[in-house]
């Protein structure tokens, strides 16, 4: 089963914030707001060994908190600094980059897997020949998201070798089957899909996904602590652990992720204020003022799909807030160990994101009340 998955939040209630706690809330730096103070309580209620949060706007303005420990049952702290896994909030960051190659003219939305893969024209479904770029990032090209059919994902498991090797395997696999559904008439949830895009864009670079992530996006906007997979070595706790939903703590390794065949969907891992450097970008994007890309790619980025709901657009899922004054970005991400969201709010001019490192629901509900939490005390400093 793919690890990596999208629970949509939304929040129904407001919460009352407790006292602060010893669990190792870090205090902010000189001329921040403390926001440590704020994620401390709620990820003790729901027993998350550690969380960040941000509160960035347009004009990248961030302020930064962090809370707890590194490991259950550890002293080490966790810092703004450390790293965490963002799941599926890596889709996004694989449509960025594929919006920039549409750009360059080396991909186009409408450029479809046969355009790309005209070697796998014997062996592939004819019903993938269409399919494009546009449909797989919107999770409606009919790609499945089980792939446990022939064995796939369990020889993904497997694979030894090359990133970019795996996730052919995966197009191969993928496309020797029938679409689950007829491409571009409905939306499913398709990690797969998002790994078959940025295999497209290794095939027209001749790159490793991996390397045009850092090239295109990371480098440019200064993320240094950007990565993929579980952050950390297994030898020392330099860094955080994720921890499954049972709260058993996992080091980095094998199993402590999914498969880089699906890389491009949910493997990326950074620091929280170099994330907020990325949906800043998106933030200032979406009202038309941003460096990487021009306005109409992202508004190509921020537009849902044309055909039934839900409304997503290229790694984004896109809602009405009363607090955001209408319409938000949002995402979530989790490989099982983790688990991370951010809302995006561009009327109001402001973006939070909240990770910690935990997985299952606990996890999920301490991001959502953090981040309303966050939502809340946002509102009252700009009055």
């Amino acid at each position: 089963m793919n690890r990596v998955y999208a629970q949509i939040a939304i929040f129904l209630t407001t919460i009352v914030l407790g006292a602060p706690d010893s669990s190792g809330a870090q205090p902010p730096r000189e001329n921040e707001r403390d926001i440590s103070t704020i994620l401390s309580p709620i990820a003790a209620k729901h027993g998350v060994p550690g969380m960040v949060g941000a509160v960035v706007d347009g004009t990248g303005k961030t302020v930064l908190g962090a809370t707890g420990v590194r490991r259950a049952g550890g002293n080490e702290k966790v810092t703004i600094d450390d790293r965490f896994h963002l799941g599926s909030c890596t889709k996004s960051m694989t449509a960025t980059l594929c919006a920039m190659l549409v750009e360059n003219k080396k991909l186009a939305w409408s450029t479809t897997i046969a355009d790309v893969f005209p070697e796998l024209g014997d062996t592939m479904n004819p019903a993938w020949r269409a399919v494009t770029l546009e449909q797989l990032l919107t999770h409606r090209g009919g790609v499945p998201s089980d792939l446990s059919a022939d064995g796939l994902w369990g020889n993904l498991w497997a694979f030894t070798g090359s990133p970019t090797e795996a996730r052919h395997a995966l197009t191969v696999g993928v496309v020797s089957h029938e679409p689950v559904s007829a491409p571009g008439t409905t939306y499913l949830y398709s990690n797969a899909g998002f790994a078959i895009a940025g295999h497209m864009a290794e095939r027209v670079t001749g790159r490793a996904w991996e390397e045009l992530m850092r090239e295109r996006l990371f480098t440019p906007l200064g993320m240094t602590s950007a990565g993929f997979g579980a952050p950390g070595t297994a030898a020392v706790v330099d860094q955080p652990r994720g921890h499954t939903a049972e709260g058993k703590p996992v080091d980095p390794g094998p199993g402590a992720d999914n498969p880089v065949a699906i890389g491009p969907a949910g493997i990326v891992h950074c620091s929280i204020g170099d994330w907020a450097k990325y949906v800043a970008l998106h933030l200032r994007g979406d009202e038309g003022d941003a460096p990487l890309l021009k306005p109409e790619s992202f508004a190509k980025l921020h537009a849902p799909a044309a055909g039934p709901p839900p409304e997503y657009a290229m790694g984004w899922s896109i809602t009405e807030r009363d607090w955001a004054g209408g319409r938000v970005l949002t995402h979530n991400g989790s490989n099982t160990m983790w688990f991370c969201v951010t809302w995006i709010a561009p009327k109001r001019d402001f973006a939070v994101l909240v990770a910690c490192n935990r997985g299952g629901d606990e996890a999920a509900k301490a991001c959502d009340e953090a981040s309303w939490a966050l939502i809340e005390e946002h509102a009252t400093w700009k009055k």
